[in-house]
């Protein structure tokens, strides 16, 4: 799903990444931030799962998981921000890759041209809802 949207209250929140985990039947929101863990982004955090269980979440589907990405962290604040909040959130640090590796990859500006590109390609139609195939076997 890639980045992402929800309105609420007739305001628009963005997402940096919405996934839906098919075996563990949950979406999972990934929010990534460039500086170190601040105690605020769980609330937010929580703020999102609330919303896409809400908003989309179905029959079936099990609570939505939250994944905070950071350039660092310090555990105590980590544990204090999350000790009270009942949904499953767990923060994490980045490391940078090797650069012989990091040079082979796509770079950022590479992958949101894709991501636009991709955007402007029309849905395939869904068979089950346009009727009778007219291709030939």
């Amino acid at each position: 799903m890639g980045a992402s949207n929800i309105e609420i209250g007739r305001k628009d929140y963005y997402l940096d990444l919405l996934f839906y985990h098919t075996r563990l039947h949950s979406y999972v929101v990934v929010d990534l931030k460039i500086g170190d863990f601040q105690p605020e982004y769980a609330g937010k955090m929580n703020f999102y799962l609330s919303a896409v269980d809400d908003l989309l979440r179905v029959e079936g589907d099990n609570s939505s998981i939250g994944l905070i990405l950071c350039k660092g962290k310090n555990g105590l604040e980590v544990e204090y921000a999350l000790r009270d909040i009942n949904k499953p959130i767990a923060v994490s640090e980045y490391r940078f890759l090797p650069v012989d590796i990091a040079t082979e990859l796509p770079s950022p500006s590479e992958l949101r041209r894709v991501d636009e590109l991709l955007d402007d390609v029309a849905p395939l139609e869904d068979e089950s809802t346009s009727g009778p195939s007219t291709a030939k076997p």
